[in-house]
């Protein structure tokens, strides 16, 4: 037995798992893009027929709608503290993991964890003081 017939089953898995996956994904991202799409036609949809009949329950559908924008933008502003959070313990966390290899040639490595550290910083100050509304 030689080495390319041994190989031959393993490069054939993996080429079709690499197919599969690759596969999965795009049907996956088309998917959610397509649901995404919906949801902003039914939207675009509801808002029409508001504005066009205007009677008593229009006033209640608009402030439902805005509650809702407001809901998002909360959410919006959650993740990006709690991405922010993450990414600093990450800064941390690496630099204590650098510090920590003691090696003489390198001598200040460990600061390489200030660049996550930093961004997680911006990211945290932008979720606590978002930019002005134009």
């Amino acid at each position: 037995m030689n080495l390319n017939s041994a190989c031959l089953p393993l490069f054939l898995f993996l080429s079709v798992a690499a197919v599969a996956l690759f596969s999965f994904i795009a049907v996956a991202v088309w998917s959610t893009e397509r649901r995404r799409e919906r949801e902003a036609y039914y939207r675009s949809e509801t808002l029409r027929e508001i504005t066009e009949t205007q009677n008593a329950g229009s006033s209640s559908a608009i402030e439902f709608l805005r509650e809702e924008d407001k809901i998002s933008a909360r959410r919006r502003r959650e993740g990006l503290k709690l991405a922010g959070l993450i990414t600093i313990a990450v800064g941390i966390a690496l630099m204590i993991f650098l510090r920590s290899l003691h090696d003489p040639n390198a001598r200040q490595t460990f600061l390489s964890g200030l660049i996550p550290l930093f961004i997680g910083v911006v990211l945290l100050v932008y979720s606590l003081f978002p930019a002005p509304k134009q």
